[in-house]
């Protein structure tokens, strides 16, 4: 190519323009000097610059150097040099040379490459490394289980437990239909599969990682990993753990000695670790001589033996439900023949028992008590981490509680349970107790029942199927008092709070009605009547009385008028747990067909004792594995389920119950107790709970068929037509606080401060036309003056309350007088050990009682020397729906 020159007016040359060129004068573009052209960066006006032929540009574009225009971008990074020399080839090439906007950023497919393969690279070697440095020790190595110790509330030890009981056994010692069940079972292409499901690991993950239910191994050989090396926990990396030793066991051992060590490691409940000790506890044989039924049961334990051991009773049904299907799978598996399956047709019981002799007595049932706390507050201990030992466990049972309440309850049965004379009667009772601290939720004593001894397994005290009957009534006058009535509204519209004063239709088999003032239908379409532990009809009584005496249809009023899940909420801030409640629409649910366990229903009635602070009851204080305690132990924090008030006042009834009402048993104790009896329809079951300022105890009686697990009635037990609340269980608690409170001084309940306003339900009597009066137990009181006093109409007197005329007096008009029904001994409903006939508060201003009843008297005659108050008969609640003594 020619080089041509054009000199400038000084001599010098300049390059011309060329091919369209910026500059060159082909173009007629402005020369070099010209105004419009922007000189090149670090040319001087004289400089001679030549200029780059085509293959010399290409080079330098090919380095990444620019010209013209680009050479003012030279140096900014991307590859070229200062004053527009090329820059060096960068080893990554990020942000990419060359490309604008989101080109830039975007990687090559070179780099993309690159990247996966460096990834794949570090993965592959990451797992090598793990597999290469994982080991697995020998399964006698594994056999390290070591004894849980619990302590007293002083800090004295109460028992060890958790001797290994294991025993290692070859498969030759382990019987085949064994190994063909559990195989059936838990996975039945171990044979052949790798040891890993993936699906299932993935599913785990994912639930672990979205918050959803926990799953478990889906292997043979990962169940043997989890419960051989790795601990409970549902993690991701305990997961990535066990994927990697599943790998390794799986590739250096056998698949029958995976299956040995799986037998032998394995939990099966009853504290059996293991096969050999699993047929040895449930059946008494070795596990070589297991027949294909037993067998069947055995393998349907490894899903969970908390669920599916049938010595509970409450696991019967499922348990009996695996085991056959377990049958039908090793069929389907060509694990066994439809001949061997057809063998099985009863379900094999296993023997009972054999607990160590350092769990007799109450001990057993406190352990149980602790256990089951244990795993409440942590998750991350199973019962299967507590069988295999290393814990200390601190509890706050106190020893000399703990043995007073259980000599209560043993002197009264020896003085009122004889099987030889009466070996139907007496038989199968049972007796639940336990003792709260108010405010604080401790749990100082239990009794659980006669001992694993005595083959007893069921802990008593936290039963959960006997219903509470009348012992239920306080929460429904806490709510009354706190939420209030829907029948009556305060100056803001809002329900109106009521007081002990207001009165209520307490006559037998009266109608029940909404708050709307419609009828509650029962069962049979007809109008819901309500029935009382008698006959008597009393008209309008104030709910002291009614709580006193124990009347049924006030309560199921007054349940009507503040609703039902109302009184449920109450009961649920006390204390009771949610899932223990009965409907709260059924009209019965004021009389106690919840069934709730004597430990939540004295922490429920120690909120009262608390002034209206409830506390969850607690335990155990502190939990050691290995010196190290773990979180979440700590003492509840107390919290507000009812106005102070409130509490205050309810308990101000229930002292007038305890002295002068049901539970009257209960004044031998000597010092301030509140309380309320409960008896269930047909006397099924008969409770006590009672307080005082520093103890809430409760006390359950009732009678149970244990093949059966069917509630039997109490009439005729020790020898009398009924057993009621005040009779049996308020003379255990009496015993039993009488010793508890020896070393501690008597303390009276807070003065109550005045609460909500006197709400009479619909149609009581503003004047002297009502047709009942209170009982001399009420009036009498000197603690419990009858609330009508209180009344505006009442004259003013010196001589202290008065009676409401026409209501808790002796009526004007006459009235149809009570059934009579034969005396008894009981002490629910209206019994408790005796009372007196209705008569006037103050004698001579109401008038005098009659030593007889009459057609114009609502007294009933006397039935003894002793009591001439209405006794109760052992009918049970009427209308459609059954009810609930109290």
């Amino acid at each position: 190519m020619s080089e041509r020159r054009r000199r400038s007016a000084d001599g010098g040359e300049q390059p011309p323009g060329d091919n369209g060129r910026p500059g060159g004068a082909g173009q007629g573009g402005p020369g070099p000097e010209s105004p419009g052209r922007k000189r090149p960066a670090g040319l001087r006006e004289t400089a001679q610059q030549p200029r780059m032929g085509r293959a010399e540009m290409r080079k330098a574009a090919q380095k990444g150097g620019r010209r013209g225009g680009a050479a003012a971008g030279a140096g900014d990074g991307d590859g070229g040099g200062r004053g527009g020399k090329p820059g060096k080839k960068r080893f990554i090439d990020y942000p990419r040379f060359g490309k604008q906007g989101v080109r830039r950023w975007l990687p090559s497919w070179k780099q993309w490459l690159t990247g996966f393969l460096l990834f794949f690279a570090t993965c592959v070697g990451g797992v090598w490394y793990a597999y290469a440095t994982t080991t697995v020790p020998q399964i006698h190595d594994l056999v390290n289980d070591q004894n849980n110790i619990y302590y007293w509330a002083d800090g004295s030890e109460m028992t060890r437990k958790g001797e290994t009981n294991r025993q290692i056994v070859e498969l030759a010692d382990i019987s085949p239909n064994v190994q063909n069940a559990v195989i059936s079972a838990e996975n039945s292409t171990f044979r052949t599969d790798s040891g890993i499901d993936p699906m299932g690991m993935m599913r785990a993950v994912y639930n672990m990682a979205t918050g959803g239910e926990t799953q478990g191994a889906s292997t043979i050989t990962q169940q043997y990993v989890k419960n051989a090396y790795l601990t409970q926990d549902q993690t991701l990396g305990r997961k990535v753990r066990e994927f990697f030793l599943t790998l390794k066991i799986n590739q250096d051992m056998e698949k029958n000695d995976i299956l040995r060590d799986y037998l032998n490691i394995s939990w099966f409940g009853r504290g059996a670790t293991g096969i050999q000790a699993a047929s040895q506890a449930y059946y008494g044989v070795d596990a070589k001589n297991l027949d294909i039924c037993q067998s069947a049961m055995l393998a349907g334990l490894l899903k969970g033996a908390a669920l599916y051991d049938p010595t509970n009773p409450a696991n019967q049904e499922r348990a009996e439900e695996r085991w056959k299907w377990i049958l039908d799978r090793m069929v389907t598996t060509k694990n066994a023949t439809a001949e061997e399956r057809a063998k099985c047709t009863t379900f094999p019981a296993p023997i009972p028992r054999k607990p160590p002799t350092n769990m007799n007595g109450e001990i057993s049932y406190l352990v149980d008590t602790a256990n089951k706390f244990i795993m409440t507050k942590d998750p991350t201990i199973s019962q299967q981490s507590i069988d295999k030992g290393g814990y200390k466990i601190y509890t706050t049972f106190e020893k000399d509680k703990v043995d007073a309440l259980k000599k209560a309850v043993d002197d009264v049965k020896g003085e009122t349970l004889n099987l030889q004379k009466r070996p139907e009667k007496d038989n199968w009772v049972q007796f639940g107790a336990a003792s709260v601290r108010p405010g604080d939720g401790a749990i100082v004593a239990i009794y659980g029942g006669d001992g694993v001894e005595n083959q007893h397994f069921d802990n008593n005290a936290d039963a959960k199927g006997v219903q509470v009957g009348s012992t239920f009534k306080p929460f429904v006058l806490a709510a009354a008092m706190q939420v209030g009535v829907q029948t009556a509204t305060d100056d803001k519209g809002k329900p109106k709070r009521i007081n002990a004063d207001s009165r209520y239709q307490s006559d037998d088999l009266s109608e029940i009605r909404k708050p709307d003032g419609s009828l509650v239908i029962g069962d049979d379409g007809k109008p819901y009547r309500q029935k009382n532990e008698d006959a008597g009809k009393r008209g309008y009584v104030s709910l002291r009385m009614a709580m006193q005496n124990s009347y049924n249809v006030p309560f199921v009023q007054l349940n009507q008028d503040v609703g039902g899940q109302n009184v449920a909420n109450i009961a649920e801030a006390m204390g009771v747990r949610k899932e223990s409640f009965a409907d709260p629409k059924t009209p019965t649910f004021a009389l106690g067909t919840s069934t709730v366990s004597p430990i939540r229903m004295a922490d429920a009635y120690a909120t009262l004792a608390a002034s209206g602070k409830q506390a969850e009851p607690y335990s155990v204080t502190k939990v050691e594995v290995k010196g190290v305690a773990r979180p979440g132990f700590n003492k509840p924090e107390l919290k507000p389920a009812l106005e102070p008030a409130v509490a205050d006042n309810v308990t101000d009834v229930l002292v007038n119950v305890a002295k002068n009402g049901t539970g009257s048993k209960s004044n031998a104790l000597g010092r301030p107790v509140a309380g309320k009896t409960g008896t269930t329809d047909e006397n099924k079951s008969a409770w006590w709970v009672g307080y005082t300022p520093q103890l809430a105890t409760s006390v359950a009686m009732w009678r149970e068929d244990p093949a059966k697990h069917e509630r039997l009635s109490l009439n005729g037990t020790g020898g009398k037509d009924s057993v009621h609340g005040g009779d049996t269980p308020t003379d255990i608690f009496t015993r039993y606080m009488k010793a508890a409170l020896a070393n501690e001084k008597k303390m009276d309940f807070p003065t109550p401060q005045p609460i909500g306003s006197q709400v009479d339900s619909s149609g009581a009597p503003s004047t002297a036309t009502a047709s009942a009066s209170p009982s001399a137990a009420e009036t009498t009181a000197p603690t419990a003056p009858d609330p009508g006093a209180q009344q505006p109409t009442q004259p003013t007197t010196t001589q202290g309350p008065v009676c409401v005329p026409g209501v808790d007096c002796p009526g004007t008009v006459p009235t149809q007088p009570p059934t009579k029904t034969p005396p008894t001994t009981g002490g629910g409903g209206g019994g408790g050990g005796g009372g007196a006939s209705p008569t006037c508060l103050i004698p001579g201003l109401c008038g005098t009682p009659q030593p007889s009843a009459s057609a114009t008297s609502t007294a009933p005659s006397p039935s003894s020397s002793k009591s001439t108050r209405p006794t109760p008969s052992p009918s049970s609640t009427g209308g459609a729906q059954p009810g609930a003594a109290p």
